[in-house]
């Protein structure tokens, strides 16, 4: 019988395999896809993950596969005006002892595949996890195809629309009204307002854009944010590319002439869910975004996935039980990742404000003398 199964193969499920089997359990990986990989573009890894990803012995693979920035700057999508930045370098590296690291996902799922096969994970694609049931000292995991895994523990990492989260919530995605459009082209063909070694979030009124390099500079990447007002009229199809340049028509040129190298025949509509405190049925764990999804004004829902892998086994080689570790896991994880969760709608709602609100904002921005105390309690 395997020590542990792990029900989804994106980024959390890999990061809690390699983790586990690191840490000297047998694991066994189940993917419903037919093969290995990852949808999107870029993501963001603060230094609460990449401390993880170093003491995992991948940080330096995956820093020379992406681009580690020189400032997170937080600009005005109207005017495109500065308002304020974090330095990354120096004194963030000392007071955070990590940098700040921007990837591209299939890069980092890359990554992590080729280390859980190092580490002797089973990985098995083309398995469709229904459900899991427990006994005392057992998980069975169920599969469509009719196959069954026994294990002592199952983890659940898959994703936003989890099916097994029903068996500890009753609950459903909450739809956000904004949707997300992604691109990544070669940095010859992106004329940019500002340098590539920035993250640069330009904010305006329901909407916003980010901007970053990627692959050692050589991709720029960008995503587009905005309210969709068919969401709003309660359209069932919305977020289109119609809605898209009339979102960010009062926006700046820069911003405007961005749009440009987003893929439309895309989109990624943002969800969340309300924090339950409970992750853990019998012989079973939720993590990742199946257990605490968070729309991305943070850019937390990776760095929180492998924090959550950390944490699962640093709890289990403790020696306990597995019901104590997962006991001590749920709850040394739920209240960090419940901040974190609301922190984004919270943090989501100041970057979209406009009139008075956007003023006030942008006042209260441009005065700040010190960004650590902002961040803190994320990264330290």
């Amino acid at each position: 019988m395997t020590d542990v199964l792990v029900a989804g193969g994106g980024i959390g499920g890999l990061s809690a395999a390699y983790a586990l089997a690191t840490a000297g359990y047998s694991v066994r990986l189940l993917e419903r896809s037919a093969e290995f990989g990852e949808v999107g573009a870029g993501l963001q890894l603060a230094p609460n993950a990449t401390r993880i990803l170093r003491e995992w012995g991948l940080l330096d693979e995956i820093a020379q596969a992406g681009v580690l920035p020189r400032r997170l700057v937080l600009a005005d999508a109207v005017s495109g005006d500065e308002l304020v930045h974090a330095e990354l370098t120096g004194e963030f590296k000392k007071r955070y002892h990590a940098p700040y690291v921007v990837v591209h996902r299939s890069d980092l799922h890359r990554i992590l595949v080729e280390a859980c096969r190092r580490a002797g994970v089973t990985l098995e694609t083309g398995r469709t996890v229904e459900r899991v049931d427990s006994t005392e000292d057992t998980a069975f995991t169920y599969c469509a195809d009719g196959s069954v895994f026994e294990s002592q523990i199952a983890v659940a990492a898959d994703g936003l629309t989890s099916k097994l989260r029903r068996a500890v919530a009753d609950d459903e995605p909450i739809c956000s009204g904004y949707v997300a459009y992604r691109g990544a082209v070669p940095a010859e063909e992106a004329s940019t307002a500002m340098p590539l070694d920035d993250v640069v979030a330009w904010i305006g009124p329901r909407c916003h854009l980010v901007q970053y390099g990627l692959r050692r500079g050589e991709l720029v990447n960008r995503v587009a944010v905005f309210a969709s007002p068919a969401y709003e009229r309660g359209e069932t199809d919305w977020g289109g590319p119609d809605e898209l340049e009339e979102a960010f028509a009062g926006c700046g040129e820069h911003v405007r002439r961005s749009l440009s190298s987003l893929w439309r025949d895309r989109r990624w509509p943002m969800y969340d869910r309300i924090p339950v405190e409970n992750w853990v049925s019998g012989r079973l764990v939720l993590t990742g975004d199946a257990a605490h999804p968070m729309l991305q004004y943070l850019a937390q829902g990776a760095c929180q996935a492998i924090e959550d892998a950390h944490t699962l086994a640093a709890e289990a080689v403790k020696g306990e039980d597995w019901g104590t570790a997962l006991a001590a896991f749920n709850s040394s994880r739920a209240s960090r990742t419940a901040r974190v969760q609301r922190t984004a709608r919270t943090w989501g709602d100041i970057w979209h404000v406009d009139g008075v609100g956007r003023l006030l904002r942008n006042e209260l921005m441009t005065s700040l003398a010190e960004v650590y105390r902002h961040t803190d309690w994320l990264y330290a």
